[in-house]
């Protein structure tokens, strides 16, 4: 009975290393032709197997999604949609892939406002000749038992990085953005040190954040441009760190 059973462990682990050989030698010769065919696609991070028989996915730049076959025949750049279950595949994998781990955030290089019991957390990166921004910042207003952590990205124009220095370098931050983005009230001329927007700016560009406002949630995902209050009270109440 022993030796039986000893048989079929053998025999099991000789398929998994078969199978593992055939995976690896497989991605081998996807990464092979595909950078010999293309060699302007950026170097390859991973290529793994989707969903859908004889797919694979290919990823680069971090977050950037392709698709291949089995020997990298051919390319094809899209949403894989997964019908049954009604899933962009796609657009799950990059979110997956874009979202930033809350507590990796430079917290020393946003300014924060707490409002109520401030339990839940939100990060938001903006500018301040941003309207999207504007509007935002105003629906924010009606949300309550939050702490937010502003990050001043001025990446519109020499004006915003202007405004950005005067409200980081304001005695009352939060007050001072405030007043510009709800009130209209010119930030104040003030001047300290504001390497802080420099570091925020790349930082941006590390984690490709292209435009504002761009949020993040407790749970590290990331939502690009203005959403209203109930999307907003949604995803705070769903973002579980």
């Amino acid at each position: 009975m022993k030796l039986v059973k000893s048989i079929a462990r053998a025999s099991v682990l000789g398929l998994l290393a078969c199978s593992l050989g055939a995976a690896f030698a497989q991605e081998a010769a996807i990464r092979k032709n595909l950078a010999e065919r293309l060699p302007s696609l950026s170097k390859i991070d991973e290529v793994s197997k989707t969903p859908m028989n004889g797919l694979y996915e290919i990823r680069v730049n971090e977050s950037d999604i392709f698709y291949t076959d089995a020997e990298g025949n051919f390319l094809i750049q899209g949403n894989l949609i997964d019908t049954k279950a009604k899933r962009n595949l796609t657009e799950e994998r990059v979110e997956k892939l874009s979202a930033i781990d809350f507590d990796a955030l430079p917290l020393k290089d946003a300014f924060t406002l707490v409002r109520g019991n401030g339990k839940r957390k939100l990060a938001v990166f903006a500018d301040p000749n941003c309207g999207y921004c504007k509007r935002f910042e105003r629906d924010l207003q009606k949300v309550n038992d939050v702490t937010i952590h502003t990050f001043l990205l001025p990446i519109l124009s020499a004006d915003s990085t202007e405004k950005s220095k005067n409200i980081w370098c304001a005695k009352d931050k939060g007050k001072a953005w405030l007043d510009w983005m709800i009130r209209d009230q010119t930030p104040t001329k003030a001047s300290c040190d504001s390497a802080a927007l420099e570091r925020n700016v790349e930082f941006s560009k590390k984690h490709k954040i292209t435009g504002t406002p761009t949020l993040f949630f407790a749970d590290g995902s990331r939502v690009p441009g203005a959403i209203g209050v109930q999307q907003i009270e949604k995803l705070l109440a769903s973002a579980k760190p």
